[in-house]
């Protein structure tokens, strides 16, 4: 099928294209709403204005809207606007996300669809958390924390590269404070800076740390693709 996809360069929605495609789907373009605020429920928040790099990398046409705010029912009228454009300019039947357990997720967007005549595809849907981290890490993706917001998780993970260590230590700090594996429930996001979809990894030249005592962010300041690599 043609498919747009839920674009927000985190590892989830990145590695819901890659499944998408080695299943025959064609990702047509991506779709990315720029949230009001890290408040959002539905969407991704940090550092998304980045992923006009990811899509240049991936080579995928990217359309966007600004979102003025964190309202579920807004947020979905966006998407609304955004498959409509996707449908009358690429002509798409389906729409990808990186769900994993949101119901809540997944309802949203399986009612926005049906409303186009459009099938949902949950390539990550109930898979299992650490099978999950650990078949990234095989799959060569490279991905970076940018937010953490659980008892466990401090500023040091902040702009950590996550490999099989860190994967490790995570898989019992979640066992000990009861967060999940795979951040679905929004305890941490992430940035995929390299994977098989890119034809350049991305180059983060400056970033920021901001944090509270209890949550935080790594925002990035400056970045680019790197050709040199």
């Amino acid at each position: 099928m043609k498919l747009a996809s839920l674009f927000s360069g985190g590892k989830d929605s990145t590695y819901a294209i890659y499944l998408a495609q080695k299943q025959g789907h064609e990702i047509k373009c991506l779709l990315s709403i720029f949230t009001k605020s890290e408040e959002s429920h539905l969407l991704h928040h940090p550092n998304i204005q980045w992923t006009k790099l990811q899509a240049e990398s991936m080579k995928i046409p990217q359309i966007t809207i600004d979102s003025k705010s964190d309202n579920t029912n807004d947020e979905l009228s966006l998407l609304e606007h955004l498959l409509k454009t996707a449908k009358d300019e690429y002509g798409i039947e389906g729409l990808v996300h990186g769900g994993i357990k949101s119901n809540f997720q997944k309802e949203k967007f399986e009612k926005v669809c049906s409303k186009y005549g459009l099938t949902v595809v949950a390539p990550l849907w109930d898979l299992e958390p650490e099978q999950y981290m650990n078949d990234l890490l095989e799959a060569n993706f490279i991905f970076v924390m940018i937010t953490v917001s659980s008892d466990g998780l401090d500023d040091s993970w902040l702009g950590k590269v996550i490999g099989t260590t860190e994967i490790k230590i995570l898989k019992e700090l979640s066992d000990k404070f009861g967060f999940n594996l795979n951040f679905e429930g929004g305890e941490a996001e992430t940035f995929v800076i390299d994977c098989p979809l890119f034809s350049n990894s991305i180059k983060i030249n400056r970033a920021e740390k901001k944090w509270d005592g209890y949550r935080g962010r790594f925002e990035i300041v400056d970045a680019e693709l790197n050709y040199n690599a």
